[in-house]
Order: structure tokens, then C-alpha cells, then sequence
């Protein structure tokens, strides 16, 4: 069990647990000179069961709430002070606060310096403590009258702490390992140790850890789990470990920092969460407000944007976005602590329901639906309505990362399934990705009826057109289902229904009568495209529209630009080309043209246009016939004159 105090600076919570284990905690010079504690102290003692408990002794100045926060996250159970001459005071009111915005589930009060106490005294901070904690979580908790100097009261404490170490259950080892560093120094002989509080998972000798938002990757060479010695230790304990990396510093390591599993480093700026503003605070909350961030013992500054109004009045409750200076790490279900811009005062804090937040739609309803879902503490309950809104599904990984919990550990709903994208899987509600594949094939077939003239769009004018929501990897997934069912046909690039074909319009046909003869008498040498447009006297840039037409008809071969060639015509070409082949399979330029008798400059586009489509490939100077190509399996008879 990991217990914490917490109170008004004096109150005596150094001397608390120096009477309750006999240890005297970490101290700095400047510490003992002031008489006041100004940094985090670390005791563990044995309570009576044979297993330690750590003690973490926390400031209690106002000036050094921010080391207080790095302390309290990750306590099972908080020992709050009050000294019974002084009664509760402002420390005592912010600590609390904090305390219950961190969601501590247990609470001892001590009222200490009873030696220094009337009777009256000691009655009248009881029924402060008691009216103080009354509203809140930690309602009737006990309270224990005490002298730190006479020892009265302290056994009483010790064993009610012993008694609440017995019932304190392990925290799961699910998850990957995460642990926020609250100090870093160098051992003679070992090199660089960090301590904190194990938030999840399981650590071990020998294992690897990223370190920090620069994922520096560092090794476990030793540790310690609530100061002993240990070979692996787990989350809920207080853990020290001797960890090494390529040329590592103490330097290099900050309070705030985490060093974590590997799967789970991503690095955040923008969070969203469900806020509570203090009911005590004197005026409400704006919208982007400035302010301090402190996750677990990271102080981080940045502004809150608020996701349902414009403004959050004393003690409501509201979604939020935070959106941070600098890079975080969290998961679903962090708690965290907010204080004003000056860190004067804590203000509220809230429950972390997605670290990876969007910077757009953060607003609109779908997404607040999701974050209303993600209210649940269960990843499986929350997951129908975060796919439900999901155009693009969710990435497993992400969910995962986010939630702390390995994909072997889900247990997934019947209706959602995995798609396989080219940049990892996506997982999907069946209904939902029935419904992009209708509107795909709807979108479609109302592509060709407003386009009849075409054979169909290609891949990204279809994702434009009909699913422009979509990321490119998850419309390539849906496409290539459609395609392999054989609902979607291609033609080359164009994409068409099946039973789709390709409808000149009236004036198309006239005119590719008027221009076809001109091409067929052309052969190998047909006219351009102004040429046609003069002899057809037509329009040229209708000339080319139309020919482009016949090209994704298959009808033409468009070689270069504005030259065409009949399908015909290019399958004699290609037929002369497999005859020049010798016995390597080599075709020369030289002889191709001397072959086809029209020069040299056409006879390369021609060979170039070869190597485009497949027939051939270029070695240097030369080119090899494709064995394989669909023009080699099926040649026809030339025409003798190029006809």
C-alpha cells in the first residue's frame, strides 16, 4: 500500500510518520534549517503484516502545491492532517480538493499536536474535518486524535493503517508497464536511478523502457520495489530503478517525465476530458482559458477549451479539450489536476477520456456522443459508440494505446469486424461498413448516369465522388472488396459496374464517323489532331475530347499527345515488332523502322509507347519483347501496306 499525506504546512506531517515508523525521512539541509518540508520525503515501514508500506511526506506550503501533486498521484490511501490547535486551514481545503479530483478512493484524518490542544479545541476540529468532508467522497472517514510527541493516539493509527494495507487489493498487472518519474540521481558503481509510482503493468530485470517524450530507450539493470531489492516489481508499488542507455544522464531525466512500455509511447498535445470546475471557485470558467496541467507528476501549462459551452460556472461539469504547450502522456482514465495560470490556486481537474483527441469537429454532436461513451470505464462498452461514429473506423493500436489494454485482452462485440488496410487493420461495425459499400456502389451508378459518355472514374475521382469522408487506405480497402467480388469491374484505370457500358452521345458518333476513315487511311502515320479537326472540319479541342473517349474505350491508343493510333493498327504494329525479334528476344530500332518505313522519331515513340503498355522493356539501347505481354500471346496478321 502506497499512503500519502496531506495538510497544512506545520501541521506536523513529517512528525506524524517519523512516530508512526520510527524512520526519519528524506530531509535536505535546507529542509532541517527551515523547519518545513519543501520537497517530496519517502518512508516505508513495516505496519505489523511483514509487508512495507510506503510513505510518501508531502509540503505543505502553498508555494510547493505543484511537488505536492507530484506526490499524491498514484496513493492508495491519504493521511490528512490537521493540527488540532490550528484547525482546518487553507492547505488543508486545497489538498482535499486535490485528493478527490484525483479520485483517491480512502482517507485517515489525524488530528495531531493534541499535546498542544484543549479539549475544546480538539472538539472544534473534529467537527471542522467531519463538515469539511461531508460533501465529498471521503465523507466519515475516520479521525484519530494524536501527539507525535507524547505518542498518544499513534498506535491506534498504526493499526487502522494496518488494517487498511490488508484490505488494499494489488492493482491489475494488465497493460503495459507506466511509470511517472518523481526523482533521478547516480549511485557510485550503478549509474542513474529513477523512483516513482508504478501506475500499471509489470516490470523486470533485463527489460527495455522508452524514456521520456523523446522515447530514449533505457534498460533495467536493477531495481527496487517498495525498498527492497526485487527482480521484477508491479503496479501499486513504489519502484526504484537502476536503468542505463546510450550515454545517460541524470541530467537528462525530469520530475514529469515517464518511462514506459514501448507500445505505449505516443506523445499528446491535445486531451480530451471530463472537467470539474471547484465549486468554490469565485467565477466561472471561459473557454480557452490558460492554465497549469499536472498529470500524475508532469506540470504542464496550456488552455482549456471547452466542448459545450462557452463558459463552466462553480461546480458543473462539462467535456473539455486541453490543448498543451508541450507534449503529455496519459490514458483513458488518468486523473488530472488544474491550476490557474499563475499556479496560485487549483481550480478543478478532470478524467482523462481521450488522450489522442481530434483538433476538428471536436464540437459536433457525433463527437460528443463518443465522449459520452467513453464515460464508461469498460473499453468494450464504450466501443459500439465510438464506431458508430468513426468514418474511418478506429485502429486497433490506437484503442489499445489509449485504453492501456493489450487486443488479446478485448472481448469484441459480434458485429464489429476487422478490415484490413494498406496502412494496418481498421475495425468496423458490420452495419456500418455495409452501409459504405452500398453508398460506394450507389455513388457509382449514379456516376454513370450522370456521365454515360465515360466508361467510369478512376480510383481517387470515385473516393471524391462518392466517399470523400474516407481516408485513401480504408476507400483501397472497400474498393478492393468490391473488386474482388466482382460487384465493381475495371477497365485499366476506370472503374465501372458490371453490366456498365459506354454510350456516345449523338453528336460523338456523327463526328467519329467523320474522323475514323481519316484515321484508318492514316495506318502507320495517322493525322493529329489538328490535321483531323481540319479535314473533319470540326472543332479541335472536340476532336480531342472525343478521342480521349475512344481511348478509355479501348478503341484508341493515344501514343503522344495528340497523336492516336486504332487498336487495329497498333496489334499490327506490335505483330511486325515480335517478327524483328531475334533469337534473344532483342527488337532494334533501326530495323523496327526500316520495317514500317516512317522514320525514326516515330518509329521510337512507338517503341516507347511499347514499353508504357508492357510489350516491351528497354535494356540501354535496345529493348526485349515481353514473353508474357498480352500483345506477344495474341498477334495478327499485318496488313502489307500498314492498313
Amino acid at each position: 500500500m502506497i499512503v500519502g499525506t496531506a495538510g497544512h504546512i506545520d501541521h506536523g506531517k513529517t512528525a506524524l510518520l517519523r512516530a508512526l515508523t520510527g524512520v526519519e525521512g528524506d530531509r535536505r539541509p535546507a529542509e532541517r534549517e527551515r523547519g518545513i518540508t519543501i520537497d517530496l520525503g519517502y518512508v516505508y515501514a513495516d505496519l505489523g503484516d511483514g509487508a512495507l508500506t510506503g510513505f510518501i511526506d508531502v509540503p505543505g506550503h502553498e508555494r510547493f502545491v505543484h511537488n505536492m501533486l507530484a506526490g499524491a498521484c498514484g496513493i492508495d490511501l491519504v493521511l490528512l492532517v490537521v493540527a488540532a490547535d490550528d484547525g482546518v486551514m487553507p492547505q488543508t481545503r486545497e489538498h482535499l480538493a486535490i485528493v478527490e479530483l484525483l479520485g483517491i478512493p480512502r482517507a485517515l484524518v489525524a488530528l495531531t499536536k493534541t499535546d498542544r490542544a484543549t479539549a475544546g479545541q480538539i472538539a472544534n476540529a473534529r467537527s471542522e474535518v467531519e463538515a469539511l468532508l461531508a460533501p465529498g467522497p471521503l465523507a466519515g472517514a475516520p479521525i484519530f486524535p494524536l501527539s507525535s510527541v507524547t505518542g498518544e493516539g499513534v498506535d491506534e493509527l498504526r493499526r487502522a493503517l494496518a488494517e487498511a494495507a490488508r484490505e488494499t487489493r494489488d492493482r491489475a498487472g494488465e497493460g503495459g508497464f507506466r511509470l511517472p518519474v518523481d526523482r533521478a540521481f547516480s549511485v557510485s558503481g550503478a549509474g542513474v536511478v529513477v523512483t516513482g509510482t508504478a501506475f500499471s503493468g509489470r516490470v523486470q530485470v533485463g527489460d527495455e523502457l522508452l524514456l521520456g517524450n523523446a522515447g530514449r530507450r533505457v534498460r533495467v539493470r536493477g531495481l527496487h520495489a517498495q525498498n527492497r531489492a526485487a527482480d521484477s516489481a508491479h503496479a501499486g508499488q513504489r519502484v526504484a530503478l537502476n536503468i542505463v542507455g546510450e550515454r545517460l544522464g541524470v541530467d537528462d531525466i525530469h520530475r514529469g517525465d515517464w518511462l514506459l512500455a514501448p507500445p505505449l509511447h505516443a506523445p499528446t498535445t491535445r486531451i480530451d476530458i471530463e472537467l470539474h470546475l471547484l465549486p468554490g471557485e469565485p467565477r466561472a470558467l471561459a473557454h480557452w482559458t490558460p492554465l497549469h496541467v499536472h498529470i500524475a507528476a508532469q506540470d504542464i501549462t496550456g488552455r482549456v477549451a471547452l466542448l459545450e459551452g462557452e463558459r463552466l460556472l462553480p461546480g458543473e461539469r462539462t467535456f473539455a479539450q486541453l490543448v498543451l504547450n508541450a507534449p503529455a502522456h496519459a490514458v483513458h482514465g488518468d486523473r488530472l489536476v488544474l491550476r490557474d495560470q499563475s499556479a496560485q490556486r487549483t481550480i478543478g481537474g478532470g478524467c482523462v477520456l481521450d488522450p489522442f483527441a481530434p483538433a476538428r469537429n471536436r464540437r459536433s454532436p457525433e463527437r460528443l456522443a463518443q465522449l459520452a461513451a467513453l464515460r464508461s470505464d469498460s473499453l468494450e462498452a464504450a466501443l459500439p459508440t465510438l464506431l458508430e461514429y468513426a468514418d474511418n473506423g478506429i485502429d486497433p493500436a490506437l484503442l489499445a494505446r489509449q485504453f492501456n489494454r493489450p487486443q488479446e485482452n478485448w472481448t469484441l462485440p459480434a458485429d464489429v469486424q476487422e478490415i484490413a488496410t494498406r496502412q494496418g487493420p481498421r475495425l468496423f461495425a458490420r452495419a456500418r461498413w455495409q452501409a459504405l459499400e452500398n453508398q460506394l456502389l450507389e455513388a457509382l451508378q449514379r456516376f454513370h448516369t450522370e456521365q454515360p459518355d465515360e466508361l467510369g472514374p478512376d480510383r481517387d475521382r470515385l473516393r471524391r465522388y462518392a466517399l470523400p469522408q474516407l481516408e485513401r487506405p480504408v476507400f483501397i480497402a472497400l474498393l478492393e472488396q468490391q473488386l474482388g467480388s466482382g460487384r465493381i469491374h475495371s477497365s485499366g484505370p476506370w472503374l465501372h459496374l458490371p453490366d456498365h457500358r459506354v454510350q456516345l452521345g449523338t453528336d460523338d458518333e456523327r463526328l467519329k464517323e467523320r474522323l475514323w476513315p481519316l484515321l484508318e487511311q492514316g495506318g502507320f502515320d495517322p493525322p493529329w489532331v489538328r490535321d483531323l479537326a481540319r479535314e473533319a472540319n470540326a472543332d479541335e479541342a472536340t476532336v480531342r475530347l472525343l478521342l480521349r473517349k475512344l481511348a478509355r474505350l479501348g478503341l484508341l491508343h493515344q501514343v503522344v499527345k495528340d497523336l492516336f493510333y486504332s487498336d487495329l493498327t497498333l496489334r499490327h504494329l506490335a505483330t511486325h515488332a515480335l517478327q524483328l525479334r531475334d533469337e534473344d528476344g532483342i527488337i532494334r530500332a533501326a530495323a523496327f523502322r526500316d520495317r514500317l518505313g516512317i522514320g525514326r522519331k516515330r518509329c521510337i515513340q512507338l517503341l516507347e509507347y511499347f514499353d508504357r503498355i508492357g510489350l516491351t522493356r528497354r535494356i540501354g539501347n535496345e529493348r526485349r519483347i515481353r514473353e508474357d505481354s498480352a500483345l506477344a500471346q495474341s498477334p495478327v496478321h499485318p496488313h502489307p501496306e500498314g492498313r
